[in-house]
């Protein structure tokens, strides 16, 4: 019996966001939060697995940070969800900040105005990161290996770092996954290729929206315009069959797939691909929507909670959209609905009162 059910490996940054939907240069306050795409998956799949007084799966997050209060926020705060931070390795305050932890200003967009995010992550712990700072065959005792490709591309040794991570998942025994999270600020399209071509074989799970597939894999859906603005899951369906095609080790492909009308209206679906077909979930039109940060952790998270749980093909894409749909409604990147209303929502539910 593996330690843990679920680990994941990336970088927490704060989270700085104005109120409602001001921009950085005219606030006079900002709202405190947590951005971390692998955080928030050990966070999401934590919570999912709570029912009345059952145990939870059992979470465990690995990153490199700074002891100074931004360090401890982000760990107290991710223990309070059940999320196991010991294998945290902590390096200690310079009392300057020659090595710190990092930051993401959020500016939550409206109407024709887009979702604004700006990392200030120079000169992180993690992305100063060397082999050896983590034993990864020891640390590892997991079902499920999560990391993505933004910590991959952090640091001079972090390709590298995620790509010995994979290797021990694998020989351990885990199950792998890896979300492409193509970030355009943080490298180049083509070093994330590269780095793409070097993980795929120690990978068993890939997730992305439809333009991380084009970036990084070089496979894009037939149909889509240049800002991917329009959706058609059956032209997904070919891009999962290439991805299956090339890599036949593969056991899932998954996809969120987003219409943008607006900064505050867009549609969500999900698809996924396994071995035992191609599975669409319903679509949600017109989700008004509170902060979209997060949709796509969440629905990798319950995508992968849905494996864990050994679910049928088609219950974990609809749960896994649903989920993630609810998600847009939640401020801040964890998606803090409970099972039983995302499970509500798949069913075909409304947004009635509960009483």
């Amino acid at each position: 019996m593996a330690k843990y059910d679920f680990m994941s490996f990336g970088e927490p940054n704060i989270r700085l966001t104005p109120p409602e939907h001001d921009r950085l240069g005219q606030a006079e306050e900002l709202r405190l939060g947590i951005a971390a795409a692998e955080l928030n998956c050990c966070v999401n799949i934590s919570n999912l697995s709570v029912e009345k007084l059952m145990p939870r799966l059992k979470t465990a997050y690995i990153t490199k940070l700074v002891d100074n209060w931004t360090g401890s926020y982000i760990v107290k705060h991710a223990q309070m969800h059940g999320v196991d931070m010991s294998n945290v390795v902590v390096e200690p305050f310079d009392k300057i900040g020659r090595t710190r932890n990092g930051l993401a200003f959020v500016e939550v967009g409206i109407g024709p105005r887009a979702s604004y995010q700006i990392y200030d992550r120079g000169h992180t712990a993690l992305s100063k990161i060397r082999p050896g700072d983590i034993d990864w065959e020891k640390v590892l005792d997991t079902r499920w290996f999560h990391t993505t490709g933004i910590v991959t591309a952090l640091g001079e040794h972090t390709v590298s770092e995620v790509l010995a991570a994979l290797k021990a998942a694998k020989k351990n025994g885990a199950v792998t996954s890896y979300d492409l999270n193509y970030r355009a600020t943080l490298w180049t399209k083509a070093e994330a290729r590269a780095a793409a071509e070097q993980l795929m074989p120690y990978i068993d799970v890939i997730l992305g929206n439809e333009e991380d597939f084009d970036t990084m894999l070089g496979i894009r859906a037939e149909g889509t315009d240049e800002n991917f603005s329009a959706i058609d899951p059956m032209s997904y369906k070919a891009v999962a069959k290439k991805v299956m095609e090339k890599y036949p080790h593969i056991r899932a492909v998954g996809t969120s797939l987003r219409e943008v009308k607006t900064a505050l209206l867009n549609n969500w679906q999900g698809c996924m691909m396994t071995k035992n077909g191609f599975f669409v979930s319903r679509k949600y039109e017109n989700i008004e929507i509170n902060d979209r940060v997060g949709g796509g952790d969440s629905f990798a998270s319950a995508l992968i909670w849905g494996m864990l749980e050994e679910h049928d093909d088609q219950r974990i894409i609809d749960f896994a959209t649903a989920y993630s749909a609810l998600c847009h409604t939640i401020r801040n990147d964890w998606n803090l609905v409970t099972r039983a209303e995302a499970e509500a929502l798949a069913a075909g539910g409304s947004a009635r009162v509960k009483r």
